[in-house]
């Protein structure tokens, strides 16, 4: 029988990463210099996660759907994904501005990279005051406006900056410009693809004096120039109970803080669920065991497993992942 699988991190070091996910989650990324992102599950071929507990121990995330299929992420997900993973969860960390930067939606992302497109979340974990983030235009625009800005170092000043807070949460459909500030501390969610075209780097150089890349050509091409209402997702979280954050077609969230135990029923779903740990920890009870879930951990729950315990050691804040 499957079981909560959990997974050995992948650091990354990032010209404007930081340190906190060492002293927020005890994350050892050693010997690297920072740790801008921590892949806590991944289906990227080239970075593929690996179980790091239990009897499937040393297997990658593929392997194990290679050989449970549907028992592992559900009939439903397995008939469209096959053997590759559809989410992809970090944790990230900045010390300074990430690049200015958009994701290409399915269609376009298909045919250019022969990959899936990338809309993602982010639920920020920590964040020094006054710390931005941008995500949209704060004007209708257009390519001609949006050009003459970019061209003339002015872009900040057509986009919409928010103040980062703890708790926040931002979706991001593919097509949204977007750039995470410094000192914040996150959990992203997104589909499982590592397209990004950077439109402004301010100006900076990496470690050999040159400039990163940018998709400028490409950027224009996905774009969406609209300005929104509202960008960041409203919610209210109500303690032992789940309070909904994103329903989209790529994935659904939901935020549980409790501080008793809560049995859990998924026959509703035909889904793997992820299990997020943002905050303090609680044992996972399922038929044949138990695993326990630390802040800064995520576990997957096997499609086939459809119910569960989770009983806190004190508080507990989890953010539950899984597709509709």
């Amino acid at each position: 029988m499957l079981y909560p699988l959990k997974f050995k991190p992948i650091y990354k070091d990032k010209i404007w990463g930081g340190t906190r996910l060492k002293s927020l989650f005890n994350k050892d990324f050693s010997p690297l210099p920072n740790c801008g992102e921590s892949w806590e599950l991944s289906g990227v071929e080239e970075n593929l996660s690996v179980v790091s507990n239990g009897f499937l121990q040393g297997n990658t995330i593929k392997e194990v759907i290679e050989i449970y299929m549907g028992e592992v992420v559900g009939e439903r997900v397995f008939n469209k994904y096959g053997h590759d993973f559809p989410l992809l969860i970090k944790l990230l960390d900045t010390e300074s501005y990430l690049s200015i930067q958009v994701h290409p939606d399915d269609s376009y992302a298909l045919k250019h990279h022969n990959s899936l497109g990338k809309t993602e979340m982010w639920v920020v974990l920590d964040a020094k005051p006054g710390a931005e983030i941008i995500t949209g235009f704060n004007r209708e625009v257009n390519k001609e406006v949006y050009l003459e800005h970019l061209n003339n170092g002015k872009l900040k000043e057509i986009l919409n900056v928010e103040t980062a807070s703890p708790g926040d949460v931002f979706y991001l459909p593919a097509g949204r410009i977007h750039a995470i500030g410094a000192g914040i501390t996150l959990l992203e969610i997104q589909q499982t693809s590592d397209v990004t075209y950077r439109v402004y780097d301010w100006d900076r150089k990496d470690e050999n004096g040159n400039y990163r890349e940018l998709h400028t050509d490409r950027a224009l091409e996905v774009l969406d120039f609209n300005k929104y209402d509202q960008y960041k997702t409203p919610y209210t979280l109500e303690e032992n109970k789940p309070s909904e954050l994103v329903k989209s077609p790529f994935f659904n969230t939901r935020m549980m803080e409790f501080n008793r135990d809560r049995e859990i029923d998924y026959s509703f779903l035909d889904s793997f669920v992820l299990l997020c740990c943002i905050e303090g920890n609680c044992i996972i009870n399922y038929e044949g065991g138990l695993e326990v879930l630390q802040a800064g951990e995520i576990a997957l729950v096997p499609a086939e497993l459809k119910n569960i315990t989770l009983t806190p050691q004190g508080s507990c804040r989890i953010v539950e992942t899984y597709i509709g």
